[in-house]
């Protein structure tokens, strides 16, 4: 059997009945690893049977020990401690799991589900180029992705641009204003980084234009009316900034006017706007090349965002919604423990609830996928949970498919990031960064000096981004983090490097056997080293398969790494090419081929490549 704690289930299960007249199912035995503490290699928790049995749990673990060591010949030995029931298997078990099963092409890959996914990720703004939030944001979302679609699910890739609105008129404003007809390629500029520069070279602007106003008689007068005794003058401009942006402000007038001349067709606005945005696209796709992610459907906000209307009128119809004097519809959340929700304007106006309403039944319409993910920041908490809650209200047939991939913020040790201020980073720059460090790595250790230039690069390249990913990725989502790039490229550390490392080291080890390996079909004499390798293999479909139904690759993350250290202690303590016999070398040249094949499968689900040298 390929797994045996599906295999000790069933066993049990039959014992159940055999024993004590039980009926269970084999899946509801409770079997697990068995904590590394104590001896054993899997442990199932016999208390449940205790009411059948009438006996004592230590008693109940006794007998069925006794029973599944008659059943199960792949069984050596067992212990009942209390109402444990710890059992070991035999080595040539385990060696003839790894050489039968986990040495399988598809080993760890779900059978097919005949259900769909859609995942939403990375949706940009298109004022700015991506950063070092969004990369945790498209990382995320494509290791999902490789692990559902291991599991055995159809999923779609998807991400929503944010292609309009204010701040994208912002950026548009501040390069009429003032770029005196620059181009992406007249200044030598990545494109999606030159939109961003006027998205900064606006907020900057408008700055000095709001400290120059606070010098004149009106904000004077605003001031002594409106200051609290609390407050400092510098908190209340502080808090007074948006207000001022709406009300005073002349770039804000224009901004505004320019955002309605767009909502109204205007011909100039909308070439402006074209063109600005194909800048962006095109720094994006470059960008997502280097990250090695691409999408299966593109959405644009110029296109759904009016999307969503026509449910809140049947909704307010069949008293989903409600209606207040000023003509505003909210909905009453409060007995899903939230609040009232505005989710169109007085003026008929959308927000944004009132498009991710329209957008979750177009997307189910065009796709019919029994589950939708969204990858967006913890900062939307809320907003998910408004969202969800309202299409449980709206009655759609998918509501309860829906969930909010809720991650947590991405810092460098040098502090938090500022898209309007420009302090942002880049997600090129840091590309650039940790594939200069892992090249400079490779150049202080001598390595691969015999390699030719392009050979190098493509290794540091692939050192420098399975880096970078791997550390955004051990991280479970839900807790924020602080990336190291320095810190990220550590041979010995819980890197991305390390395993890379090992990875290295095991086909260093193929390449020197040669053509020598014959796989063993019979091996008993498994050192410790070797059945910790053959056990950890054991976890890889079960830990694929967590990952997937849970949305965190960082469960496939930390595997990999231990995976990766169990196999160094095997590489520093067992003989290999210099086993005693030719049984143990064999052996041992099939397990350093299967584990280099695992943990190659498991750094691929992470979106990571793996070099042939480092």
């Amino acid at each position: 059997m390929s797994n045996f704690i599906t295999l000790i289930q069933a066993a049990v299960a039959d014992a159940a009945k055999a024993l004590y007249g039980a009926d269970i199912a084999a899946s509801d035995v409770p079997c697990t690893v068995t904590n590394k503490e104590i001896a054993g290699d899997f442990t199932v928790v016999v208390f449940p049977l205790v009411r059948f049995a009438k006996k004592k749990p230590a008693d109940v673990a006794t007998e069925l020990g006794d029973m599944l060591m008659e059943q199960l010949p792949e069984l050596q030995t067992f212990g009942a401690v209390q109402g444990f029931l710890n059992l070991t298997m035999k080595p040539e078990s385990w060696a003839n799991f790894a050489l039968t099963v986990a040495s399988q092409p598809d080993f760890g890959r779900g059978s097919t589900k005949n259900s769909k996914v859609t995942l939403e990720f990375s949706s940009p703004n298109t004022n700015k180029p991506l950063h070092l939030g969004h990369i945790r944001n498209i990382l995320l979302g494509w290791s999902c992705t490789a692990l559902l679609e291991f599991a055995g699910y159809e999923v779609v890739k998807n991400k929503v641009v944010n292609d309009r609105g204010i701040a994208i008129c912002k950026s548009m404003l501040a390069w009429k204003k003032f770029g005196n007809g620059a181009t992406p390629e007249s200044t030598g500029t990545k494109p999606d980084h030159f939109v961003g520069k006027y998205y900064v070279d606006f907020e900057q602007h408008f700055r000095d234009e709001f400290r120059a106003w606070q010098g004149t008689p009106t904000a004077a007068a605003m001031l002594a009316a409106n200051q609290k005794a609390d407050q400092t003058e510098a908190d209340f401009w502080a808090d007074y900034k948006k207000k001022y942006f709406n009300e005073h402000s002349i770039l804000g007038r224009e901004a505004r006017e320019m955002l309605l001349a767009w909502e109204a067709g205007d011909a100039e606005t909308r070439a402006l706007w074209a063109k600005m945005n194909d800048w962006v696209y095109a720094g994006f796709e470059a960008t997502y090349a280097k990250l090695g992610v691409r999408f299966d459907k593109i959405y644009y906000e110029s296109d759904t965002y009016l999307l969503g209307k026509d449910i809140i009128e049947d909704g307010l119809k069949r008293g989903v919604f409600y209606q207040k004097p000023d003509s505003s519809v909210w909905i009453d959340l409060t007995t899903d423990k939230l609040d009232h929700k505005l989710v169109l304007r007085s003026d008929g106006t959308s927000v944004y609830i009132t498009q991710d309403i329209g957008m979750a039944r177009f997307r189910y319409a065009e796709f019919g996928a029994e589950r939708a993910v969204y990858v967006v920041a913890n900062e939307q908490d809320y907003h998910f949970q408004v969202l969800f809650n309202t299409m449980k209200h709206l009655g759609e047939p998918y509501y309860a498919g829906l969930y909010h991939l809720s991650y947590g913020m991405v810092e460098l040790t040098t502090g938090k990031m500022k898209s309007r201020e420009g302090t942002i980073v880049d997600a090129d720059d840091l590309i650039a960064d940790v594939v200069a460090l892992a090249r400079a790595s490779a150049q202080e250790r001598d390595a691969n000096d015999d390699l030719g230039p392009e050979d190098r690069e493509e290794i540091a390249r692939r050192v420098g981004m399975g880096a970078l990913k791997y550390y955004l990725l051990k991280v479970q989502p839900k807790k924020k983090m602080v990336f190291d790039p320095a810190e990220s490229l550590d041979l010995h550390g819980h890197t991305g490097a390390y395993i890379q490392y090992a990875f290295v080291r095991s086909q260093n080890v193929a390449r020197k056997a040669g053509n020598s390996t014959v796989q063993s079909s019979v091996y008993t004499n498994l050192e410790p080293q070797e059945i910790e390798l053959c056990a950890a293999l054991h976890e890889f479909p079960r830990i694929c398969t967590d990952a997937a139904e849970q949305y965190d690759p960082s469960q496939l993350a930390n595997y990999v790494y231990e995976l990766a250290r169990a196999y160094n202690r095997f590489y520093h303590d067992v003989r290999i090419l210099g086993a005693e016999d030719e049984a143990a070398k064999n052996f041992r040249l099939s397990l350093n081929r299967i584990v280099g094949q695992v943990v190659k499968r498991g750094m691929f689900l992470l979106g990571i490549d793996m070099p042939e040298r480092m």
